[in-house]
């Protein structure tokens, strides 16, 4: 008995869900009724939306000064927000060591230079003794020849002859030694005087210091990189915005581009254009991004290094053109739509358009798409004329029943209506 029940039970629950499926979908209206967009002339932007960071020009964490030589910090001329010019000396490290390491590599310089004189001479005259000793041996070998003159006194000339070409080679070669010397020496003054320029640290570009690392009378110590000093942004009348664009976007981003961005700290609008699509890809996330430089005007100065920009960047603009909702080219009309037209359905692109007449089939016109942004998409087809003022459907309508409708479900549970005697006494039994 138990068994039944549950059976019973089972199909009525069955019957009541199957019920409620149809009655649910009863709201929907049969193809025929469509929801439609306007095919009209419009004008279309497309954007790419990204954010990014204010940074100065050409680096961006600005320009660092750094000391090259070791000294304590004598004078620092400049300040946070010091406005610099190229070639503008911003600080003075202690010259006094440097200045005698170079008098002193002058001086080494010259004594090498006098040797190079010294060896120049000495030079000169062992050319002279060879010389000499080449005339003697051609007398000697010639009284020889003639048996007027010994061997033996031929034999001395020679060996005076080979000393005199091994003294000019050895002159030849300390004359060598010291112009070497003198081009050592004059590298170590150059080195030296080098040093010595380095101790007064100068601006390299026109800018303004945002940093600053070290304080008068501290000591900085240079070993294998030059300590920084100060930080320079340059001219900050132009800045960068480096956005982080996703790679689905940077297909769109070329390089002259009109970009928009907004600062947190500001209520207005600045303009800047692309000036550079770097190649160099970050993931975070599985999320691929690539670095794109934004150059813009900075009126006033008044976007600072390290804001934060929301960029509105303007990768095709249309004017006039015909266009349609984005929606109605993803509109698929049902198959019993479908069945109702004559003839074989081209494949492609195409947008369907509301019949001119009523319970007339659907009509559907092959396009292209031009420039799409979020809503709409530019038409390109064969007689834009035509479509101009019809009716692109971008889906089907609905009509949810009324609340006079009798669709209620049998098997759903009844609202238990409130007891109006609740608190009074009950009636007297009779």
């Amino acid at each position: 008995m138990k068994k039944i029940l549950l059976a019973v039970f089972v199909l009525a629950a069955a019957g009541g869900a199957g019920w409620w499926y149809f009655a649910s979908n009863a709201e929907r209206v049969s193809f025929g009724s469509y929801r439609t967009a306007l095919i009209g002339r419009n004008d279309i932007v497309r954007n790419v939306r990204a954010t990014g960071t204010v940074t100065p020009r050409n680096s961006s964490s600005g320009i660092p000064v750094g000391a090259q030589v070791n000294g304590k910090l004598i004078k620092l001329f400049v300040d946070y927000n010091s406005v610099v010019t190229n070639g503008q000396v911003v600080a003075l490290i202690d010259p006094r060591v440097y200045e005698d390491s170079y008098k002193i590599a002058m001086a080494q310089l010259k004594v090498n230079e006098a040797n190079v004189l010294v060896r120049t001479a000495a030079l000169k005259s062992a050319e002279a003794e060879l010389l000499m000793a080449e005339k003697t041996f051609e007398r000697k070998n010639t009284l020889v020849e003639r048996k007027t003159a010994a061997v033996v006194e031929l034999d001395a000339a020679t060996e005076a002859l080979d000393k005199a070409k091994a003294g000019v080679e050895s002159a030849r070669a300390n004359l060598e030694s010291a112009m070497a010397s003198v081009d050592q020496s004059r590298a170590s003054a150059e080195k030296a005087k080098a040093d010595l320029e380095y101790c007064t640290i100068v601006s390299p570009v026109d800018g303004v210091v945002i940093d600053r690392k070290v304080e008068e009378g501290e000591t900085v110590v240079s070993s294998m990189n030059a300590v920084p000093v100060l930080t320079i942004a340059e001219d900050l009348a132009k800045v960068w915005v480096e956005a982080t664009v996703p790679e689905a976007d940077i297909g769109n981003i070329k390089v002259g581009q009109r970009v928009t961005f907004t600062a947190d700290a500001y209520r207005r609008k600045f303009t800047g254009q692309v000036k550079q699509i770097r190649k160099a890809a970050t993931t975070t996330n599985n999320v691929v991004t690539f670095p794109v430089i934004i150059e813009a005007e900075n009126p006033d100065e008044m976007l600072f290094p390290g804001m934060t920009a929301t960029l509105t960047i303007e990768t095709a603009r249309v004017q006039d053109v015909v266009s349609v909702s984005a929606a109605a080219l993803r509109f698929r009309p049902k198959s019993e739509d479908l069945a109702r037209i004559a003839g074989e359905i081209p494949r492609g692109r195409k947008i369907w358009l509301k019949p001119l007449e009523e319970n007339a089939p659907l009509e559907f016109v092959s396009i292209s798409e031009g420039v799409s942004n979020e809503t709409l998409t530019e038409i390109v087809a064969k007689d834009l004329a035509a479509l101009e003022g019809r009716e692109a459907v971008i889906g089907y309508e609905t009509a949810k029943p009324g609340a006079g409708s009798d669709l209620t479900n049998p098997f759903m549970a009844k609202r238990l209506e409130r007891n109006k005697n609740k608190g009074t006494a009950p009636e007297p039994k009779k």
